[in-house]
C-alpha cells in the first residue's frame, strides 16, 4: 500500500526513536494471547497497523457494524477520522505524552501498553467513548515499533465522560506505570449545553418518567412542541435516546441546575 499520511504523524515524528521506519513482514504475535492482557468489558474491535505504511490489516468485523462503515477501513487516517473533533487535540497530547515518556525508557516497547479515552462516532449518528489501548506486536532490531494493535472498546455503557488521562502499563509480566494528566486540554465548550429554560422544564419532567403526552399537558402546550424539544435536546447532547440523554445530562451537572 502506498504511503499515506494521518493526523497523528506530526506526533510520531516527534518520538521518532520509537517508531520504524522501515518495511517488515515479520509475522504478528498471536492476537488473542495479546488481547487477554487487556480486556474490558464492552463491545469491541481490534486492528493492527503497520508503522511504515499506516495500512491496517486484521481489521475485526465488529469495526464496521459498531461505526456503520459501509467499507473496512485500510488506512489509519480513516479511523482517526471518527473520533469526536473536540477530542483530537487530547488524542495527539495523549500519543505524545505516551510515546515521548516511552522514548527514554530502558524497557522494552513490546513490554508497554499505552491507554487512554475518547469518543467515536457509532452507527446511529451519535458519539459514545471508546476506551483506546496500543501493544507492540512487531520491533525491528533497534527496538522499534514496527506493527501495533489496537483495540477499542466502547464503554458509554459505564460512563459518557472523559478523564482526560493516559496511561502507560507493563504487560508481559512487565511491573510499569505512568499516568499523565491532561485535564488542562478539557474542552469546556463542549460539554457546556445551550439548553432553553422550556427544554430543561422538559429534560427535568422527562427525568421523572413523564411521557411526552403528559408533559403536553403539564405544560400546557401541544405534543408536535414536545416532540421538537426533545429532538432539540438529543441533537445538543449527541444522545441516541431519552435514557441515554438522561444519563450524559446527568453526568454534566445539567439536572442539578436550577433553571426551571
Amino acid at each position: 500500500m502506498k504511503n499515506q499520511t494521518h493526523a497523528l504523524q506530526p506526533i510520531w515524528k516527534k518520538v521518532g526513536s520509537i517508531f520504524s521506519t522501515e518495511q517488515n513482514d515479520s509475522p504478528a504475535a498471536d492476537i488473542a494471547a495479546r488481547l487477554s492482557e487487556v480486556l474490558v468489558i464492552g463491545e469491541f474491535y481490534y486492528y493492527l497497523i503497520d508503522i511504515h505504511t499506516q495500512a491496517l490489516t486484521m481489521q475485526h468485523p465488529k469495526l464496521c457494524t459498531i461505526h456503520g462503515l459501509q467499507q473496512v477501513p485500510d488506512h489509519l487516517q480513516q479511523v482517526i477520522d471518527l473520533i469526536h473533533p473536540d477530542d483530537m487535540e487530547f488524542v495527539l497530547r495523549a500519543e505524545e505524552a505516551c510515546y515521548s515518556e516511552v522514548a527514554i525508557e530502558n524497557h522494552s516497547i513490546a513490554q508497554i501498553k499505552s491507554s487512554y479515552c475518547f469518543r467515536m462516532l457509532v452507527a446511529d449518528g451519535s458519539y459514545h467513548l471508546f476506551h483506546h489501548q496500543a501493544i507492540t506486536i512487531v520491533v525491528d532490531k533497534w527496538n522499534r515499533i514496527v506493527k501495533s494493535l489496537n483495540i477499542h472498546t466502547d464503554i458509554q455503557h459505564i460512563s459518557g465522560t472523559n478523564s482526560y488521562l493516559a496511561y502507560l502499563l507493563g504487560i508481559n509480566g512487565l511491573k510499569y506505570f505512568r499516568q499523565f494528566d491532561l485535564s488542562h486540554l478539557r474542552n469546556e465548550h463542549a460539554d457546556t449545553l445551550r439548553i432553553t429554560k422550556r427544554e430543561h422544564t422538559v429534560l427535568r419532567l422527562l427525568t421523572e418518567g413523564s411521557c411526552s403526552k403528559k408533559i403536553a399537558l403539564q405544560l400546557g402546550i401541544s405534543l408536535e412542541t414536545v416532540r421538537v424539544h426533545r429532538k432539540n435536546l438529543l441533537k445538543k447532547t449527541g444522545m441516541p435516546n431519552t435514557a441515554a440523554l438522561i444519563r450524559r445530562c446527568s453526568e454534566l451537572g445539567v439536572l442539578r441546575s436550577d433553571k426551571s
